[in-house]
């Protein structure tokens, strides 16, 4: 269901579900935070790459299980919703810089997967969007990080409109990092994730850290957090020989 490839130092996860495109059920969620997990604790890998294989990125929720659960109690449908925000949480939490190749269409929960992830890269015809609100429900999980993504504004009509959005609009708004033609997609997408991953690891990992935890601080506690880092970053193999390399640079001038 969820394919992991480790090759050049890129963690490749394939959503491999191409039969019910992509839809997320128990199993699907499980085998993505495991293929998370895997990447997270490979030492060579310095990216995550989160693409999919069929015509759609992820279509949302699967129908099989929302007919299941039509009936549950809240207590059931509460742990239901916790164990798909944990695998947002995982995303957002996970120690690469994670990108999500989207083609096709990216709703719902499939979209919330795509907003999870640190960069986003759309091929010219996808589709993302929030439709929850034409069948009577509320995309309350991804509420919080589409707020970090778009104008507060703009973010709300998109939730509250159901509509969804063109790869270019996307752009525009904030819910996309870059977009390619269709044609060469894969190819574009596969020199983005290798030129990020020829970065330093140990300073990507630690953007990617502070990132998230700056979020939400205070000013102050923000610089004293970078202060600390800082201090971390320079004793660093990749920043010693970067600094010696950039000096050496300077003295040939």
């Amino acid at each position: 269901m969820i394919d992991c490839q480790i090759e050049s130092k890129v963690a490749r996860i394939t959503l491999n579900r191409p039969e019910k495109r992509n839809a997320i059920n128990d199993q699907f969620i499980h085998s993505l935070q495991a293929a998370l997990d895997r990447a997270a604790s490979e030492p060579s890998a310095a990216v995550t790459l989160i693409r999919a294989a069929g015509p759609d990125f992820c279509a949302g929720m699967d129908i099989a299980v929302l007919e299941q659960t039509a009936n549950s109690a809240a207590l059931d449908h509460l742990e239901c919703a916790r164990v798909l925000g944990a695998l947002y949480a995982g995303i957002r939490n996970h120690r690469h810089p994670v990108v999500a190749a989207v083609h096709g269409r990216a709703l719902g929960g499939g979209c919330g997967l795509a907003t999870a992830c640190d960069i986003v890269l759309s091929a010219e015809s996808a589709q993302f969007g929030y439709p929850e609100i034409n069948l009577g429900f509320v995309p309350a999980l991804v509420m919080s990080m589409v707020r970090r993504c778009l104008h507060e504004k703009r973010a709300f009509e998109l939730l509250v409109s159901g509509k969804p959005v063109r790869a270019r609009e996307a752009l525009e708004i904030g819910l996309v990092t870059r977009v390619y033609p269709d044609s060469g997609f894969e190819s574009s997408v596969a020199e983005y994730a290798a030129e990020l991953a020829a970065k330093s690891a140990p300073a990507l990992a630690l953007i990617k850290k502070l990132w998230r935890q700056t979020g939400e601080m205070p000013f102050d506690s923000a610089l004293e957090a970078g202060a600390q880092v800082n201090a971390i970053a320079r004793m660093t193999e990749d920043a010693r020989q970067g600094f010696q390399k950039f000096v050496a640079g300077k003295r040939k001038k």
